[in-house]
């Protein structure tokens, strides 16, 4: 069995700010340390709040490079922010932010087949408005 020490690094995009978090493991040992936090300043356009992906890149770059060496990388953001990309794998444009939300309707049709508190117990419905972006 190896004793060696792995580092890991943990990139947290944020609702306001950014970290990147390092967690270094060996035997017996478990130590997490925050190398780096950054703002997270979305930028007004006229269809909503979009992410600023270069300033987000910029801090995570940096981060990374205050984290280290490190073994493996790992990211978390929502599930409900996306940006689209070309054939090529090339972003299209900037992502929307969870601001720039409306309601699905979702749970509205729902409340019109079955009782309102059975809508809520379903997975797939919420009281949550879902990300609508458009280009």
């Amino acid at each position: 069995m190896s004793t060696a020490v792995k580092s890991y690094a943990a990139v947290d995009l944020g609702a306001s700010s950014g970290r990147v978090m390092v967690g270094r493991v060996g035997p017996g040992s478990l130590e997490l340390t925050e190398a780096h936090r950054f703002p997270n300043r979305p930028v007004r356009v006229p269809e909503g709040l979009r992410w600023d992906v270069l300033g987000l890149y910029a801090g995570v770059l940096d981060g990374l490079k205050a984290a280290g060496a490190v073994d493996s990388v790992g990211i978390d953001s929502w599930a409900v922010d996306y940006g689209l990309l070309d054939a090529d794998g090339a972003l299209l444009g900037s992502p929307c932010t969870t601001a720039t939300v409306g309601p699905t309707g979702s749970r509205k049709r729902c409340g019109r087949r079955f009782r309102p508190r059975s809508c809520m117990r379903r997975p797939v419905f919420s009281t949550r408005r879902s990300t609508r972006c458009t280009s």
